[in-house]
């Protein structure tokens, strides 16, 4: 389950009539954020009887929920709907949730024939989604803790931020402010000062805030952390900190065996063997192909590799299409040889791709 899940301190239950549930009426919950905002009341208005007088509830552990029955699961036409289960709310109604909501509940509690899910239970919200979660299950006391930051509505100031420190967010994620620094989108052109953090997971993001209002909860840690230093050579790196500067690309020769291992693995695909290289002092892309693999009897034949540039096609044609006498012709290639051959005759090369500060952003092999 994700663990920045809000748990509101109050619901509000709307409903529909409806024959084919135990109470026979389903019931919309939505919900109080921490500002005393009614969530998602558009739609709920939209959908519920009025004439049915909706229920607002504590939102408390509660016992006494039961499965009822699958919902949904069909393809008609244009109407399209997705598997749910119900679920019976011994406070008096019925109402859905997701089959992976079904299944974490089923993880961590035990449901009895004709006695229902054992252990209480409260409402959450995963984005817009519903879910039902166990107070049993070990992720509940995280989110609880993680609630009652989000409840009690504090926030850092940019002015308390201390450069090094771990920090909570009110999406419930641990980051590192690294400090104030100008930002640059996609095309190079500069944004303005940012509040920039570290994400350390497996994908080692930074996230960059023009203002930090209500997205930073907690300070988990004021102490500077260890390898900042690390962590500040990486954003140096980001082309989002200093942009991509095409007139810095250098290209750095590859090593022979590099370059054979290109042709060795997954050979069956073109891309695999696309590389840069040295014609008449100037870089080109250029693709190495198998004789083997042309629509030409004469030249399948041929052992070893053919070099053409990256842009062109193997073949063109001469003739009329409609007329029938439509030819097609082999574009003579660059250059033909052993992988070795190719190596000596256009010297492969990584292109080494550098932002304005000088630090190297990327090396590319094609």
């Amino acid at each position: 389950m994700k663990s920045n899940i809000f748990i509101p301190e109050k619901i509000n239950v709307g409903f529909q009539n409806r024959s084919d549930t135990y109470t026979k009426k389903l019931a919309y919950i939505i919900y109080y954020d921490q500002k005393g905002v009614l969530r998602k009341e558009t739609s709920w208005n939209s959908w519920r009887e009025k004439k049915i007088e909706n229920v607002i509830t504590e939102n408390v552990p509660t016992s006494g929920f039961v499965l009822n029955k699958k919902a949904g699961g069909y393809d008609t036409g244009w109407n399209h709907r997705q598997t749910y289960c119900r679920v019976y709310d011994p406070r008096g109604f019925e109402f859905e949730i997701t089959i992976p909501n079904l299944l974490y509940i089923l993880e961590n509690t035990t449901s009895t024939k004709g006695k229902g899910l054992e252990g209480d239970f409260v409402y959450g919200w995963d984005g817009k989604d519903l879910v039902l979660i166990p107070t049993d299950s070990p992720d509940y006391k995280e989110l609880t803790e993680f609630n009652k930051l989000v409840h009690s509505k504090s926030s850092i100031k940019s002015k308390d931020l201390i450069i090094g420190a771990t920090y909570l967010t009110n999406q419930n994620e641990k980051i590192i402010y690294i400090g104030r620094f100008d930002a640059y989108g996609y095309y190079g052109e500069n944004e303005g000062l940012h509040f920039w953090f570290y994400k350390q997971n497996k994908d080692d993001n930074f996230i960059k805030y023009k203002s930090i209002g209500g997205k930073i909860i907690s300070c988990i840690d004021d102490n500077c952390i260890g390898n900042y230093s690390e962590i500040f050579d990486k954003l140096e790196c980001n082309s989002y900190y200093s942009p991509y500067d095409v007139n810095k690309d250098i290209y750095e020769l590859r090593t022979l065996e590099d370059f054979e291992l290109q042709f060795k693995e997954k050979t069956s695909y073109w891309w695999d063997r696309v590389f840069y290289g040295n014609i008449n002092g100037y870089y080109e892309k250029l693709e190495a192909k198998e004789y083997s693999s042309l629509n030409n009897t004469e030249l399948k034949n041929k052992n070893g590799f053919y070099v053409r540039p990256k842009s062109q096609n193997d073949y063109t044609y001469e003739g009329d299409y409609w007329r029938g006498n439509r030819k097609y012709i082999f574009i003579e290639p660059l250059f033909s040889g052993t992988i070795e051959e190719i190596y000596n005759n256009f010297k492969p090369s990584l292109k080494c791709q550098y932002l304005k500060n000088n630090k190297l952003y990327r090396k590319d092999k094609n």
